[in-house]
């Protein structure tokens, strides 16, 4: 058992937006302590949403986090000798690090040329609920509710 609870990172709003939560954002973007470059890439991408769109861009970005915000996950469990996938709830902190990895994780692997316009349509794909990044979230759940008789084994 700890001792004490981890202390939480205070963490400084972005400077354009005045978001914590961009900054979160940004930070999970980062590769090699690039901030900066970070930064520019998702202020680019808002960019980029906000011409094609007709649409504020960061109002797109927060509705694209919330579609693809899981509820539900699934952990592995050892119940005599046999292994069950047991769907729990997920914690808030962990439902939206869950959406930023995922988004960011799928726009990667999209096809477009730049980083920015990868994750512009990204973002624009889930906030209408389609996209690499939803339908992960969409298995999660329906995995969840394939092993809803396991739940009785939550620990």
């Amino acid at each position: 058992m700890r001792r004490r609870t981890a202390k939480k990172n205070i963490i400084l709003p972005d400077p354009k937006f005045k978001d914590v939560e961009v900054t979160k954002f940004v930070n999970n973007l980062m590769i090699d302590g690039k901030k900066n470059i970070a930064f520019n890439i998702f202020y680019d991408s808002i960019e980029i949403i906000s011409q094609k769109t007709e649409e504020n861009g960061l109002d797109v970005w927060r509705k694209a986090i919330e579609n693809i915000t899981p509820a539900v996950e699934v952990k592995s469990r050892r119940v005599g000798g046999a292994t069950f996938q047991i769907p729990t709830p997920v914690r808030e902190s962990r439902r939206k690090s869950l959406a930023v990895k995922w988004l960011i994780k799928y726009a990667q692997s999209r096809n477009e040329k730049t980083m920015s316009e990868k994750l512009a349509g990204e973002i624009m794909a889930a906030s209408k609920e389609e996209g690499g990044a939803f339908k992960k979230k969409e298995d999660t759940h329906r995995m969840a509710e394939a092993n809803k008789a396991f739940s009785h084994f939550r620990f």
